[in-house]
């Protein structure tokens, strides 16, 4: 509702400008502590008219007529330079009635096609810790553009031709792999072995460089082995994903662009566009502005993760209106040659988000050495907290019950916690912090729905129930009643901006507040205890906020537990 709040405001604000003749650019709407939406244009007109922003503001205000009928503005106020509008009841009512009739969301896929890259892990071995960040970031995104009216399309972008998949497919000939544990922790342990023996032993590299040769020429025989290993580490990988709560539309390998001569052709237009140094056979684009070189054919002949990166872009690009790729710190530089390197193929260059890299308190990960936990054991270890918490807590229910909620918590905090700052913010996961109820994370957010959830099955029990009720006549009595309407309604408005921005961490921020509105609502003001009418009233304020609770949780991939 405040988004066609401050549609109204734009309207009426823009016209008071023209009776009163000036001239502006931007109408400089922002949310107020001091009002409900406050305009600062009578800063930027100041210069040009040579008065003071106080009485442009002043000015603009005489001027300002607010709809008789249908509107949701109760009053226009100048306050200093600022010009400060203000909601009616109306517009608290509608909020409500919108959310009651389930319409609290924009249109559906009217905005076009975007497809958002992540996670994309190599597939040699499982998930960890590194991988959680991009892949809960990507699928934030893909729901809150999903939610914000887009057509959205997951991918998971294979690298299926690289060193380290071809590492364990030369370790797979000459080691077992394991098939009583899950198959990407299988795969993991032939890599780690493999990687070992070719430390111990150089000559073996040649071997594997052999390997990549024939599996990028297509070898049948060695296609069949590449399949089979990744295949093993891509199942158990879409386990843990599903575990997150996380699925892919679709698994996109490398390999496809080099058999379809897609890559060759990305290297003869670069070398028609591009300035491109030849090294023997190697191949090297000078890129403006970028200082390092951006190698597109090795000195052995075989092509780089990057030129493959182009033709699989160029792919995308004809397949959508906007492309996204979530990347890591690390790939700052890439992300930099992808963009140039496009622009010289006349292809549209995607928009990136760069996150900064989570850690354990206890440091790094390295998977090549064996030094990592993995996102499957990361899951158990806070379900296993969660389960300890929720066993303190509600002695009252059985063990599966505590199963089921200690699962929606601790998945649920590892999710907020990955998105609850800006992306480019380093995160320390601390197990405790994260579960913790009094940090307002996850847990925190889930209890106030449980916490609605009970309030209406209690009053549900005591025959208390939400009759059908004119909204014309819910008339917040109590500030704070008033204050949870208003966060109820920007609910739209936050989910538009971080689709806008590519900022999950808004949503975070709005779904923690709603809470914290929501439990001083519940602190002063009885529900259940209310007389007759304002119990009725309270009912239906409870009931809506349990669904924008809800409905934010999904947005987050966070699921929403009736009872805690």
């Amino acid at each position: 509702m405040f988004i066609e709040f401050k549609t109204e405001v734009e309207h009426v604000l823009k016209e008071a400008l023209e009776k009163a003749s000036y001239v502006y650019k931007e109408l400089e709407l922002a949310e107020s502590d001091h009002a409900d939406i406050s305009s600062r244009v009578a800063f930027a007109l100041a210069g040009n008219y040579k008065k003071s922003p106080k009485s442009i503001a002043e000015d603009v205000v005489k001027h300002i007529a607010i709809p008789a009928e249908e509107t949701l503005i109760s009053s226009a106020a100048a306050a200093g330079p600022y010009i400060n509008f203000y909601v009616n009841d109306l517009y608290l009512h509608k909020t409500l009635l919108r959310i009651k009739e389930g319409k609290n969301s924009t249109d559906e896929n009217k905005k076009g096609k975007i497809i958002i890259e992540h996670t994309s892990a190599n597939p040699d071995g499982p998930l960890h810790i590194g991988h959680l960040r991009n892949a809960i970031i990507g699928d934030g995104l893909a729901r809150v553009l999903k939610r914000a009216g887009y057509d959205v399309e997951t991918q998971y972008y294979v690298n299926d031709m690289g060193r380290q998949i071809a590492v364990v497919v030369w370790g797979a000939e000459r080691i077992a792999i394991a098939t009583n544990k899950k198959s990407d922790h299988a795969v993991v342990d032939v890599y780690i072995a493999a990687n070992r023996m070719v430390e111990e032993n150089e000559g073996y590299l040649s071997e594997i460089k052999a390997l990549m040769g024939n599996y990028e020429s297509g070898d049948e025989a060695v296609v069949k082995k590449y399949e089979s290993v990744v295949n093993k580490s891509l199942s158990g990988i879409k386990e843990s994903l599903k575990r997150l709560n996380i699925q892919h539309d679709r698994f996109v390998f490398e390999s496809q662009f080099v058999r379809e001569g897609a890559v060759e052709a990305v290297v003869e237009e670069l070398l028609q566009k591009g300035n491109v140094k030849r090294d023997g056979a190697a191949l090297l684009l000078q890129l403006e502005g970028i200082e390092k070189e951006l190698v597109i054919r090795r000195t052995d002949g075989t092509l780089l993760y990057t030129t493959r990166d182009l033709a699989y872009h160029r792919w995308k690009s004809s397949r959508c209106d906007r492309m996204i790729d979530v990347f890591g710190k690390d790939h700052e530089l890439v992300s930099q040659q992808l963009t140039k390197a496009l622009e010289l193929m006349d292809v549209r260059a995607p928009e990136f988000v760069i996150f900064a890299f989570v850690s354990l308190p206890t440091g790094s990960v390295s998977t090549r050495a064996g030094r990592y936990i993995s996102a499957d054991e990361l899951m158990e270890k806070i379900e296993e907290r969660a389960y300890e918490e929720v066993d303190k807590r509600r002695n009252d229910l059985d063990v599966n019950m505590k199963r089921e909620i200690a699962r929606k918590v601790g998945i649920g905090a590892l999710r907020y916690d990955m998105v609850k700052v800006s992306p480019e913010k380093h995160i320390v996961f601390v197990f405790e912090d994260a579960l913790d109820i009094e940090k307002k994370g996850a847990p925190f957010v889930q209890y106030s729905h449980a916490r609605a959830c009970s309030i209406l099955r209690a009053a549900a029990e005591r025959g208390f129930l939400l009759e059908e009720h004119k909204y014309s006549e819910l008339l917040p009595r109590e500030e704070s009643e008033k204050e949870l309407i208003m966060k109820l309604a920007k609910f739209e408005y936050v989910v538009e901006g971080a689709a806008l921005e590519l900022r999950l961490h808004l949503v975070a921020k709005y779904a923690r507040e709603l809470a914290e509105m929501f439990n001083v609502f519940y602190k002063y003001c009885p529900v259940l205890n209310a007389d007759d009418t304002l119990r009725k009233e309270r009912l239906h304020l409870v009931d809506c906020t349990k669904t924008v609770l809800h409905d934010v949780m999904d947005v987050l991939g966070i699921e929403a537990p009736e009872e805690m």
